[in-house]
């Protein structure tokens, strides 16, 4: 036997020198598919057949192995299942990047034998994975695969702060995220909603800032955002005990998985100053959703909750948040200003101090720090993470100062947005990110090929400020989440999507029998009709002067957009849009010159309403036409005095008549401090 097995391997390393063409990996529905698969003709059966394992590397692959179908012979069973160790080095036809080594394999399925080569436990954990995939009621496919990541950092993060959810649903997620290759799960475990974790040393935290009277956030932020505390009678929330979290990181590490832990500082902390207010510059509960970064306190209270959450924690990496600060109360606390003055800087740069405190706090006790992208600034050590969440510049800055990146751009990994046509789906944050954007996403694809070895890997977030109950956030997370899978571990630039589709809707009928409550991909309405064929009118290509300026975010490519013929699909920020703002006046304001007086009998515009992102209908509507430009007669006006309270829609506001003009003059009013009115084209007719 021993002979057979060497002439395996050897055959092996020839066959994986030459990669099948990426598409038949389709043939057997692989998710995330395989960096070389070559299929073969025959099954090893698994109905009513012995199976003698063959284990060779001992306890890196003891528990990796356990299916209803291996009934486990001691004897000369005809079929035989062997673990070996795999050098790195014998995976011919393949680049690994730093840090895959550990977590690449060889597979080898014939009718009598699965050889399974790896170097580490994770290696064999992710082909058993595979072999899982590749198992149908009669057996396992045989073919031959050699795969490894793309990236190393492959990642989801769900946020437990804004709606607690249970031990059982981390869980659920947890198996299914292990089916699919990941290995990390980004836990958001504090924040202004509830602080989720137990701290010994600060029992305040659990006892009062991990309940609130209100069990939706909406409900909770529309009444003051005030806590209870715990025992009070309807009160809502919760937090993991830190046994339950031990436990659950043994559960993950069993998995492949390793749970990073986030620990936010110094913004999103109202809950922290309600529980401890000597820690805010007012010292007064409710007032600040800082911490104060110019007092003792501050350090030596997140220095306490970092050990006890590193003890619970064995992951390399800690998440320290560092986003949205707001700052202001920063510049009337006497603590803050003389450490300014000490430090020679400002706000931002006291952040920065209060971020490299941290990081080499963490250093000190053998970990890493990642922060979202505002920890840039600071004078971290080199083996710091940065999460980029906004544009891909910062990961540039971010990649100058010597970090490491992980990608996680809302406009690809925010799946807190809607998936599909807003007006059919559940209440979302708002915007628009479908399964085949996510999968289309490139990382890095603006940067040079030595800025992208700084790219670790990628991550979506799932923020949960209205998803309330475990089968909206599951619904929200798959399939989405398959997409972030596949281009984690399979990396390829070029996309197929309708391969990805069919393999993501058969596995939505898998995640779906694990008992998660997945979108319904098969019966997906897609993009906003209108958005797919230009709109014929008399003002298409005129001349556009506008009173009020648009914003410069938003402009839709120009001042042509509003009469370019081209209409907006369901999110504002796929810039068809053209989005205006302003507390006083009109903040819409255009004047169209047709060119020469016409007979006109129409003149509409669509407005969104996303209440996520305060996208408002226009409050005041006005229409008025001109022969001269100078003289106008106002012809349509529609005033909303109270607010509709959809949570997303598309209204059309139109004037129908007739009269001769030139001059076409539309005006619209959000008469909010942080409002939004948004349009994508003025037709007339």
């Amino acid at each position: 036997m021993r002979k057979r097995v060497k002439t395996l391997a050897m055959s092996l390393v020839l066959t994986f020198a030459v990669a099948t063409p990426q598409g038949k990996a389709s043939a057997q529905g692989i998710l995330p598919k395989p960096q070389s698969y070559a299929p073969a003709k025959g099954t090893f059966h698994t109905r009513g057949r012995q199976v003698r394992v063959e284990n060779r590397v001992g306890d890196i692959a003891r528990n990796i192995y356990s299916e209803p179908w291996m009934a486990v012979s001691k004897g000369g069973a005809r079929q035989v299942m062997i673990f070996d160790r795999l050098s790195p080095k014998s995976i011919a036809g393949l680049t690994l990047k730093d840090g895959a080594e550990a977590e690449a394999y060889q597979l080898h399925v014939s009718p009598d034998t699965i050889l399974i080569r790896a170097a580490s436990a994770d290696g064999f954990r992710l082909a058993w994975a595979t072999v899982r995939q590749l198992t149908t009621k009669k057996g396992v496919a045989c073919c031959d695969v050699v795969d490894a990541p793309a990236y190393k950092w492959r990642s989801m993060m769900l946020d437990v702060s804004r709606h607690f959810r249970s031990i059982e649903f981390l869980k659920r997620q947890i198996d299914a995220m292990a089916r699919y290759k990941f290995n990390r799960l980004h836990l958001h475990l504090t924040d202004a909603a509830g602080w989720r974790i137990e701290i010994k040393r600060y029992p305040r935290l659990t006892n009062l800032a991990a309940w609130r009277p209100y069990a939706t956030w909406q409900e909770w932020t529309d009444n003051g955002g005030k806590y209870v505390e715990e025992g009070t009678p309807g009160a809502y929330g919760g937090y993991y005990t830190q046994d339950q979290l031990r436990e659950l990181v043994s559960y993950a590490a069993d998995r492949g998985i390793t749970i990073v832990p986030e620990i936010e500082m110094p913004g999103h902390s109202e809950e922290v100053l309600a529980a401890y207010p000597e820690l805010s510059c007012s010292h007064e509960p409710y007032k600040d959703s800082d911490m104060c970064p110019g007092s003792v306190a501050t350090y030596d209270f997140m220095e306490n909750v970092l050990l006890e959450v590193m003890d619970i924690f064995p992951s390399e990496y800690i998440h320290v948040g560092g986003d949205e600060a707001v700052m202001k109360a920063w510049d009337n606390c006497l603590l803050c200003q003389r450490m300014m003055k000490e430090l020679h800087t400002d706000k931002a740069g006291l952040q920065a101090h209060l971020i490299t405190h941290f990081g080499n706090f963490l250093n000190a006790h053998g970990r890493r720090l990642v922060g979202w992208d505002e920890v840039i600034a600071s004078r971290l050590a080199p083996n710091t993470t940065v999460m980029v969440w906004r544009e891909t510049d910062l990961a540039r800055k971010a990649i100058e100062h010597g970090y490491d990146v992980v990608l996680s751009p809302g406009d690809y990994c925010y799946i807190d947005r809607y998936q599909d046509a807003p007006i059919t789906q559940p209440t979302a944050m708002g915007g628009y990110l479908t399964l085949k954007k996510m999968y289309d996403y490139v990382p890095g694809d603006d940067l040079t090929a030595d800025e992208r070895r700084h790219i670790t890997g990628l991550q979506a977030n799932l923020w949960a400020e209205y998803i309330p109950s475990d089968e909206q956030m599951e619904y929200m997370f798959w399939p989405r989440a398959m997409a972030i899978a596949e281009i984690g571990w399979n990396g390829a630039e070029k996309k197929d999507y309708a391969d990805f589709h069919r393999r993501a809707l058969a596995e939505c009928d898998t995640v779906r029998a694990m008992g998660i409550h997945a979108f319904d991909l098969r019966h997906e309405i897609g993009e906003r009709k209108e958005s797919f064929t230009p709109v014929k009118h008399k003002a298409r290509g005129c001349r556009v002067t506008y009173n009020t300026p648009l914003h410069p975010k938003y402009t839709a490519g120009g001042e042509q957009a509003l009469v370019d013929g081209v209409r907006g699909g369901w999110t504002y920020a796929d810039k068809r849009w053209q989005g205006f703002t302003g507390t006083e006046g009109w903040c819409l304001d255009v004047t169209i010159d047709m060119g020469s007086i016409q007979k006109l009998h129409e003149v509409s515009a669509v407005f969104m309403q996303s209440l996520g992102p305060w996208i408002y209908y226009p409050t005041k509507y006005r229409v008025s036409l001109s022969e001269d430009g100078k003289t106008f007669t106002q012809v349509y006006s529609q005033d909303q005095p109270q607010r509709d309270p959809c949570r997303v829609g598309y209204r059309t506001q139109a004037w129908h008549g007739s009269r001769k003009a030139r001059y076409v003059r539309v005006q619209g009013s959000c008469d909010t401090e942080f409002g939004w009115l948004f349009t994508d084209e003025i037709v007339v007719r």
